[in-house]
């Protein structure tokens, strides 16, 4: 009798007990106007609650095309869950609420973002990509896409 292996669990990587704190002040301040280096505070309805779940998120723009991209360094988190079920959801620095809708984009398509979103963003979240940096080829960093999930959102 052969049994099919179970699939792996989508990697997701918890923050510690420091990031969620430091996470929390980041949303706080982004919540009051302050953003940190360009992050904002990320609204998204939860899939099961419908209650809005908030997080502090580092929005990138792809100079290529001028696109804006959510980038998940920590791969499938609960907010990566949600925004696939709700399609969108809201952006926010103080006052300035921005409403978007969202699509994921297959791992193909994902190297220059995730490359330029390390080039950005690498020195707070290569520890999350597993000694994937923004010099790593694009093989390697192809090898890391499905663990790191991207949607482009429209506003």
């Amino acid at each position: 009798m052969s049994s099919t292996p179970a699939s792996p669990s989508p990697y997701y990587l918890k923050g510690s007990r420091l990031n969620i704190r430091f996470n929390g002040v980041v949303g706080w301040l982004a919540r009051h106007g302050v953003s940190l280096m360009g992050s904002a505070e990320l609204s998204v309805q939860g899939r099961k609650s419908g209650k809005m779940q908030r997080v502090p998120v580092n929005p990138y723009t792809h100079d290529a095309d001028r696109g804006q991209y959510l980038v998940s360094a920590r791969g499938h988190s609960q907010w990566v869950r949600n925004m696939r079920v709700a399609g969108g959801g809201e952006l926010r620095v103080g006052r300035k609420v921005r409403t978007f809708t969202a699509v994921e984009l297959p791992d193909a398509e994902k190297v220059p973002l995730l490359r330029g979103y390390l080039e950005q963003w690498g020195w707070e979240v290569n520890q999350y990509f597993q000694g994937v940096t923004a010099k790593s080829s694009d093989a390697e960093i192809l090898a890391a896409a499905p663990d790191h999930p991207v949607f482009r959102i429209t506003v």
